[in-house]
């Protein structure tokens, strides 16, 4: 269920951003007089075909899914007919065409900046950046950051929740600056903490990097009495139920949840005798913590929740959210934003600065789309507009077969006074298939890799 569940998340997410690109390219075709002959989701052969419309045009959904097009009348692919000429695509101005190629990675940034002026104005939840317990040795200790402090601003930028932390950072992180960041102890006074991000590598980058500075979560002090216990897990298969409270593990005594979870953690695929109080009786349970890997470090788990006070998690949450005007200006800037630091980080794979193993294929977009829709319609949301800004973004590049290489041929015809030559073009479309293979064998590497190590 869970399978098909993510099959079907991932193919409304494909199927809106393909959509809404190649509607892009229809439709400033359309104002700019072209002929429409296809617009398809997908390659291949044509599983369902209509044609309707003024000019007829063909309307169909492709055998391959991954991808789209929209063909239109070109004396370059077939005899045109005299009267038709001047609907011709390639009989228009290098404006009118380069205005047709870009309308469709612009039609993605346009869907991006919809979806997060929705979001924003539905009020996004987020968590309050307290800190918890900051390990020495790090930045964060450097920086005289402790426990109970809440994160106002980094470098002036507000970051009311975690998600914005994390943001502001990893937009700065291989600058290697020492950034100001104004807290509010438990106190409630306020403070300038000077972040040194120098010790931030490309690699770091892969996992949780606010670990390394020191930056975290703030939990609550919670008892070690079990909320909740996963079906299929290492606790339901030792016997472990709601309710029961952990008095000892391996004969050490416990009461924090939190010491629960450092003993089962150092434990992956060790036995461990747990000693519970059930009602009025005690009961010694033997539980094999599943291994699991984390950030490239194997860890135990068993599939069990705490019991908390709601009252005390509210007063973690925090709820984003504008008006209408302000939550426009928002979500063009967190589009913006979103554009220029995807440019930045592709440099930076290219220079090797930044590994590329972070480059995802479908296999994790699916996984994604499918993670985000059973959070609810507010993440699934999120995650539509981060990957319409990612498809537009890639299809800006200057890569012959992108939309980008033709805008790249139609600057060079304006800069020369003519179109570039065929043989131009065919040797632009050898390099850019290489580059599209190669950077497509580098995410199902990705995929895979990511498969097997969970």
């Amino acid at each position: 269920m869970n399978l098909m569940y993510t099959i079907a998340a991932f193919a409304v997410a494909l199927g809106v951003l393909i959509v809404i690109h190649e509607l892009g390219h229809f439709v400033v075709a359309r104002w700019c007089g072209v002929k429409v002959l296809r617009f398809s989701v997908g390659f291949g052969k044509p599983l369902l075909l209509k044609r309707f419309g003024v000019d007829g045009t063909e309307w169909a959904i492709g055998a391959f899914p991954l991808g789209g097009y929209v063909k239109m009348l070109d004396e370059r692919e077939g005899e045109v007919a005299p009267h038709e000429l001047p609907r011709a695509f390639n009989r228009q101005s290098v404006y009118r065409r380069s205005a047709i190629v870009v309308a469709g990675p612009l039609a993605n940034l346009v869907l991006a900046v919809l979806l997060y002026w929705v979001l924003f104005m539905h009020g996004v939840p987020g968590i309050k950046p307290v800190l918890g317990d900051v390990p020495a040795a790090t930045a964060a200790a450097a920086a005289g950051f402790q426990r109970g402090d809440e994160l106002i601003t980094i470098e002036k930028q507000r970051v009311p929740t975690w998600q914005d932390v994390r943001w502001v950072l990893l937009k700065r992180a291989l600058q290697h600056e020492v950034l100001g960041v104004e807290v509010r102890n438990a106190q409630g006074a306020t403070a300038v903490r000077h972040l040194d991000m120098g010790g931030v590598t490309g690699d770091d980058l892969e996992a949780d990097f606010l670990d390394k500075l020191g930056l975290t979560h703030f939990q609550p002090e919670l008892k070690s009495v079990v909320e909740s216990v996963l079906p299929r897990g290492a606790a339901a298969r030792g016997g472990l139920a709601a309710g029961d409270v952990i008095v000892s593990v391996d004969g050490q005594p416990v009461s924090l949840w939190e010491d629960v979870v450092v003993r089962v953690r150092q434990s992956p695929a060790r036995p461990l005798t747990m000693q519970v109080k059930r009602a009025d009786a005690v009961r010694v349970l033997q539980i094999v913590p599943d291994s699991v890997v984390e950030n490239g470090k194997t860890v135990g788990k068993i599939g069990a929740a705490a019991a908390f006070d709601p009252k005390l998690m509210q007063k973690l949450v925090t709820e984003v959210r504008y008006a209408p005007p302000r939550a426009l200006r928002e979500a063009f800037a967190k589009t913006w934003d979103t554009s220029v630091f995807s440019l930045k980080m592709m440099g930076k794979m290219f220079f090797g600065e930044v590994s590329w193993r972070n480059i995802s294929g479908p296999i994790t977009i699916a996984d994604y789309a499918g993670q985000s829709a059973h959070l609810g319609w507010m993440p699934y949301l999120g995650f539509l507009a981060l990957i319409s800004i990612s498809l537009g973004v890639l299809n800006l590049l200057p890569i012959p077969l992108l939309d980008g290489g033709h805008l790249m041929y139609y600057m060079a015809e304006i800069v020369k006074g003519s179109p570039v030559t065929e043989k131009t073009m065919e040797i632009g479309q050898q390099i850019g298939i290489a580059i599209l293979l190669t950077l497509m064998a580098f995410a199902f590497y990705n995929d895979i890799n990511r498969l097997i190590t969970n």
